[in-house]
């Protein structure tokens, strides 16, 4: 389930300033708790089970520029597929939220995360249209208990439910750990330049004039 901190409280439509979400999930396998604030940074608050993925998802926090508080529990107990893959779909869906229906944003970013002998590269298009392509041969399959395969699920879940075109590679490295985390450091400078608002535009950054499903269902009520 998921809600705006707007519908829970009955509050007024936030401004423009204002690209907040707060998303609350809660399946049989996982219950999750996220706020998040595109605009405003803050230390990362972050609790999921997973030591390692904690600091992934901290440094994406960090070096986004944005504040997240999360909170998620999950069915550890089984494995830790559901949790990651949940958390990447909360999160995905919060930025979505966030974005609001203000889309003029830069929209196309790329970025270089270095980790000593790591090398990662993040090429995000905020498109509307969910996508990732992965590559990377992490050199263990755990990483501090992290079961290293998930991180290509939680990247999965984030593009699709943010809505985003999302191309991960890690170009070279030795050290999963260096891997993982230039990957994640990567991602996060392509996301806080393609988040970025840029109002001097004086529509959504996109030949159809549109970047989202409502907003072409909105011309097409608008056309009849």
């Amino acid at each position: 389930m998921t809600r705006t901190g707007a519908e829970k409280t009955g509050a007024a439509p936030q401004g423009p300033q204002a690209r907040r979400a707060h998303v609350e999930r809660k399946t049989r396998e996982t219950d999750i708790r996220l706020s998040l604030d595109l605009d405003h940074p803050a230390d990362p608050q972050v609790s999921t089970g997973i030591g390692f993925f904690d600091h992934m998802l901290s440094a994406l926090s960090t070096h986004g520029r944005f504040a997240l508080d999360l909170r998620a529990k999950g069915d550890l107990h089984v494995d830790q597929h559901h949790l990651v893959e949940d958390v990447g779909i909360a999160l995905g869906a919060a930025i979505r939220e966030a974005l609001g229906k203000d889309l003029r944003i830069r929209r196309f970013a790329h970025a270089y995360a270095p980790l000593d002998e790591a090398l990662a590269r993040a090429v995000v298009d905020v498109s509307g249209r969910g996508y990732l392509r992965y590559r990377a041969r992490i050199r263990r399959s755990k990483v501090g208990g992290f079961e290293t395969e998930l991180a290509r699920e939680f990247f999965l879940a984030l593009a699709v439910n943010a809505r985003m075109n999302l191309h991960l590679d890690v170009l070279r490295g030795r050290n999963a750990h260096h891997q993982i985390e230039a990957l994640f450091k990567a991602l996060a400078l392509a996301l806080r330049d393609a988040l970025a608002v840029d109002r001097d535009l004086a529509a959504v950054p996109s030949t159809k004039g549109a970047l989202s499903e409502s907003q072409a269902r909105q011309g097409a009520r608008r056309r009849s």
